[in-house]
This record gives C-alpha cells, structure tokens and sequence, in this order.
C-alpha cells in the first residue's frame, strides 16, 4: 500500500495550490493587516482611524471576498470555525444595541468580520509549508524595509517622542514592531527544521526579524519569541528523542515551568527587574484596576464592541482621569473583551482559545511542523502577549486573525499537509511550484 493510500487527504473537495497572483494578493493583505507602511503615514497615532484610512481598506476588503470566494468550498469544509466566527462577528454586530457608540460599532463590526474572514481563508488555502512560505516572504520583505527606515530616514523609523530611540521600523511603535517580529521568527524557525526546500528563505527571515527586534527594545515581544521558540525546538527534540527520552523531557519541562511559577509568586518583584520591567507593568495595573471598576457597571454586556475609548467617552474619560494619563486602550487583552463584549464576549473568546490550544496539543502528531509547531507555539506566545497588550478581538490586526487562522486550522483535514510531509523526502517540490505539492498527495485510484 502506497503512501498515497495509506494518507489521502480527508476532504473531498481538491484544493488548488495558490497561483501567482494568489500569493501576491495575500502577501499584500498580511503586509495592510500588521499595520506596516499605512499606519505611519495614515494614522500616526495607534488606534487612531482617519477617513483616508478607512478609503484604503476598502480596495483590500474586495480582495479578501475574491479570495475567499475563491476557496468557499475548502472553509466550508471548516464550518465549526466559521461557526464561532459567526458567533463572534455577530456578538459584535448585536453590541451595537447598547453600545455607547453605535455607528462606530457597527463599522469596526464590519472591519472585523472581514479580518475573520480573511483567517478563515488563511486555514483553508494555506496549508504545509505554504502558509510558513507565505508569512516568511512578506515578514522578510517588511523587516528589510524596517532597517532601509531606521538608517535612511531615521526620523521615520526610529521612535522621537514615547520611546525615543527605539526602533519602530514600517510601523507606528516599538511593540507593534516587535509583535509581528516575533512572529517573524517563529514562522523562520518552524520553517527551517521542517527540512523544507526554503532554507535560505527561513535563515534570511530569522536574521532580519532579529535585528528589527533587538533595535525595537520590547521586552514584552522577545519574552515571547523565548516561549515560541522553546515550543518548537521542544517539539522537534521530542520527535527525534523517542517515547523514554520524551517523557524525560516532559518532565524536565514541567519542573522548569512550576519553578518558574514558584519563583514569580515568591519573588515578584525580582522576576520582573530580570524581564526589564516594574511590577506595575509601567502603570498598566493602575488602568486594570479602574477598567474592573467600570466593567463592574457593565458585567454582562460591557459598552459595546469598540466604543469604549472614543474621547467623548465618559468611563473611558473616568479611566484617564483617576490614571492621569491618555490612556488609548485596556492594555490587556482579556480585560479589553471585557469592557467591551461583558462576560458573554469574554466567555466566548475564552472557549475559542481553550479549544484552540486543547486541539493543537491533541493534533499535534497528525499536523506536524506546520500548523502543529508552529500553530502551538505562536498559540503559547499570544496567550503570553494577551497578559500585556490588547491583542484580543481586534479589526484590522494580524495577531488576531493569525491566531484565528490557527484555531480554524485545527478543524482542517490533516491528510494533505501529512501527506506533503512524508513525500518531500522522496520527491523534493520547489517552491516556485506549488502544484506539484498537491498533485504529489492525491489519493491512488484504481491501484495505479
């Protein structure tokens, strides 16, 4: 029995590998949703939306709906995820009924659901090493343009104000840049130990997205590119240990991580002077303690998807003034879901993680270094960025519809990507030719 047989793939709708155009369309959709170029020039100050801005996306929505078009019948076959995105999407939408501004609600409500939509297409096209391909080319391509800003127009590229000094590269501060540098690397790293045929490529995207990350200084970002990494190098080792030296390994890991887990609740104050930080978080825990007082107001509903700190806002407003500073955001993801969605969208998002980390850890042995590795490890450095940044149901950003991709991807069929796995040992596919992948896995009919 062939290996064809043995790991045809699950669905019974053929894929089509991306086209030319397809790749260049969705690079160009990751590069717009990260923020990198527009947001600079557009809106200089994050969260800030102007209406030149709102204009530049709706050129991008059109290319989101041909894409998904394109692939209807591959995310239908992922419908518990499209599913929670519909239950999600539409918590939102609903919130526009109490929302203490309903236009802006709704709106955001259409940019998110358009995100989403774009995470399901990334869980239904982009499978194997073609989604590590992907995200490599279009990080490779923005962190280089980030070094060309930071030494050839400083005054662009390097913070002046806030964080003078750092680096912000195409984006519009130092820890969006080293949010989507780490993913960078995460996506680098995945990529080379697969042993695929993009080595260069995976190097290149490593190296640069490092630099771009040392030179922005966010601690919070490099703290997870620590866990990611260790997530994939853990996985890879456990593979090649075998099942003795694994649980040797698991255990080691379990030590590791209760100690650490010790050492933070008996020294609190040390553990954040060795990650660079204060015990306050810069001032975060005094917004997380206003922003309880004001969901205590809201529990169940909250204030509405995206409506909490419009400047008008009058709990927003309360917020700034008992912190004594403008406070742009919860700066927590949990407690921004909160705010806005109550306990229901907060429930919801929960369930949504939970499931996606549960499955990837379930799936693991089928999905492999693609969306397994990968897939767990930026699940373990998102769950990490949600304790410090407001990552969380966002429009317009890539962290949130990566993870989305993730968790969508768990619902996949598993036999095309494992299938590609097993055969590129025995037939090599290049990567300026991404049929073969596919043609190579079909299932074997009439014993041929």
């Amino acid at each position: 029995m062939t290996h064809a047989r043995l790991y045809a793939p699950h669905s019974s709708v053929a894929e089509p590998s991306p086209a030319l155009w397809e790749w260049i369309a969705c690079i160009a959709v990751v590069t717009m949703m990260t923020g990198a170029f527009i947001m600079p020039i557009f809106s200089p100050e994050p969260g800030v939306e102007t209406p030149e801005l709102r204009l530049i996306w709706l050129p991008v929505y059109a290319v989101i709906l041909g894409l998904v078009g394109r692939r209807a019948a591959a995310i239908f076959e992922i419908w518990p995820a499209v599913l929670a995105t519909l239950a999600l999407v539409g918590l939102a939408f609903v919130s526009s009924r109490w929302s203490l501004e309903p236009d802006t609600t709704v709106r955001r409500s259409i940019a998110l659901g358009m995100s989403m939509l774009f995470a399901l297409y990334l869980a239904a096209a982009w499978r194997g090493p073609q989604l590590l391909r992907m995200l490599c080319i279009a990080f490779l391509f923005m962190s280089i343009c980030s070094l060309v800003l930071v030494f050839a127009w400083p005054e662009m590229g390097v913070s002046q104000a806030v964080n003078a000094g750092t680096w912000r590269g195409v984006w519009t501060e130092k820890n969006q840049t080293g949010m989507m540098m780490f993913t960078a690397i995460l996506a680098g790293l995945a990529l080379l130990i697969s042993g695929a045929r993009a080595r260069w490529l995976a190097i290149a995207t490593i190296v640069f997205a490092a630099i771009v990350l040392l030179g922005s200084q966010s601690k919070t970002s490099l703290l997870c590119t620590f866990i990611g990494a260790g997530v994939i190098l853990g996985c890879h080792l456990l593979r090649k240990a075998g099942p003795a030296m694994g649980v040797v390994m698991v255990w080691l890991g379990v030590v590791v991580v209760v100690g650490v887990g010790a050492f933070f609740l008996l020294n609190p104050e040390t553990f954040f002077q060795l990650l660079g930080k204060d015990a306050s978080f810069t001032g975060r825990t005094d917004i997380w303690a206003s922003l309880l007082h004001r969901a205590a107001e809201r529990p169940w509903q909250g204030y509405g998807y995206a409506a909490f700190w419009g400047k008008e806002s009058m709990p927003a407003n309360w917020v700034r003034l008992e912190t004594e500073w403008a406070v742009p955001s919860a700066h927590q993801g949990w407690l921004e879901v909160l705010i806005q969605l109550g306990y229901v969208g907060l429930g919801m998002v929960a369930a949504t993680v939970l499931t996606a980390l549960l499955l990837g850890i379930v799936r693991l042995p089928s999905q492999g270094v693609y969306e397994g590795y990968f897939g767990l490890a930026f699940l373990a450095a998102f769950i990490m960025l949600t304790l410090s940044e407001s990552v969380m149901m966002l429009h317009h950003n890539f962290s949130w519809a990566l993870f989305m991709a993730i968790f969508a991807s768990r619902f996949a069929p598993v036999g095309a990507p494992r299938m590609v796995e097993l055969n590129r040992r025995a037939q090599p596919f290049p990567m300026q030719s991404p049929a073969l992948v596919f043609r190579s896995v079909l299932p074997v009919r009439n014993g041929a």
